[in-house]
């Protein structure tokens, strides 16, 4: 089975080629420009430099949101530009699922957060549960689903738990000095090359969806935002 996957739902772009329990080739870029301007152009030259066969894909997988409002937008209107192109499902991946999922096999709680502004993160809580059987693997579990919820919110949960956890995601910088005074349990951040989305970590997510049936037609695919955006809060606040 082959996967490309696209995230385009924080700072970072990011494509990936899957095939199998194989990551092909992946492009990630944070770096002052807009996804706009390099979701495609990116997917094009992984397209290129792997040899991709347009035709072999079965499946699309994009981070479905939450996240920022434009980058969700971008994201969405290339897979489906893709999935009706090519007459592929599209894999529709909870964004803070596939964070966590950067955290693999860690016995430690997962706390992704992103910065949803008006002092909010977009976050959940997460663990990796053992399965039976050799090889060794785990499964992600949710044990607080992805909420728009304030910082203060989210620490008092990961509290309750009694266990270590670790953060991550663009939130992260903006509340780790926060983050000091409301932690009651010891706690860490991912390293940089684990705390922001990636592309292959929703292909390897996608994966098992796939299996599982959990496909929507590209016509179908809708980004899931959470909350109201700026402009329709405005609208209500004023009606």
């Amino acid at each position: 089975m082959k996967i490309i996957a696209l995230d385009s739902s924080g700072l970072v772009a990011s494509v990936a080629v899957l095939e199998d329990q194989t990551l092909i080739g992946e492009y990630n870029i944070q770096y002052k420009k807009t996804h706009s301007q390099t979701l495609l152009p990116m997917l094009d030259e992984l397209k290129k430099m792997v040899e991709l066969d347009l035709d072999s894909v079965d499946a699309i997988a994009l981070a479905k949101g939450p996240g920022s409002f434009t980058g969700l937008r971008i994201g969405s209107a290339t897979a489906k530009g893709l999935g009706l192109a090519m007459k592929k499902p599209i894999i529709e991946i909870p964004t803070l699922d596939g964070l966590a999922c950067n955290l693999y096999g860690t016995d430690k709680l997962i706390c992704p957060i992103m910065d949803a502004r008006r002092n909010q993160v977009y976050t959940g809580i997460y663990e990796f549960l053992r399965k039976e059987g050799m090889p060794v693997s785990y499964k992600l579990v949710s044990l607080l689903p992805q909420c728009a919820v304030s910082i203060d919110e989210i620490a008092e949960k990961c509290n309750s738990f009694e266990r270590e956890v670790i953060f991550l995601g663009d939130g992260v910088p903006v509340y780790e000095k926060k983050l000091a005074d409301l932690m009651k349990v010891p706690y860490g951040f991912a390293p940089a090359h684990m705390n922001r989305q990636r592309a292959a970590a929703f292909g390897i997510l996608a994966s098992d969806y796939y299996k599982e049936g959990k496909v929507v037609s590209a016509a179908d695919h809708a980004p899931e935002y959470l909350r109201l955006s700026q402009a329709e809060r405005e609208k209500q606040e004023k009606s």
